[in-house]
């Protein structure tokens, strides 16, 4: 731990883990520690997965998953946002350039 950080408690599974982590990302861990805990709890119920590391293994898999699927719409859509832009940039280039002439 740095002079930074402090331990903070989560619970996954129900076992409680000490995380260090800097006060300002705190909320963050909390909430990402809650979403893992729902994901594990979920994979749990459905009863496919057993073992708790199977679970764990199959939950981040999940939450990455979402994450490059998250991650690529957003490329996309960015890369639709900057051409659109582009395409503004070169309609307002050329009508100024149609009215200084």
């Amino acid at each position: 731990m740095t002079a930074e950080s402090k331990p903070t408690s989560i619970k996954v599974m129900d076992k409680e883990y000490l995380v260090s982590c800097a006060d300002e990302e705190r909320e963050q861990l909390l909430q990402a520690a809650e979403l893992l805990n729902q994901k594990m709890q979920e994979l749990r119920a459905s009863g496919k997965v057993i073992g708790t590391e199977r679970i764990a293994v199959m939950a981040a898999l999940n939450l990455a998953g979402e994450l490059l699927e998250y991650k690529n719409h957003n490329s996309d859509y960015a890369s639709r946002v900057d051409n659109d832009i582009q395409r503004l940039r070169q309609k307002i280039e050329s009508a100024l350039t149609k009215v200084c002439v």
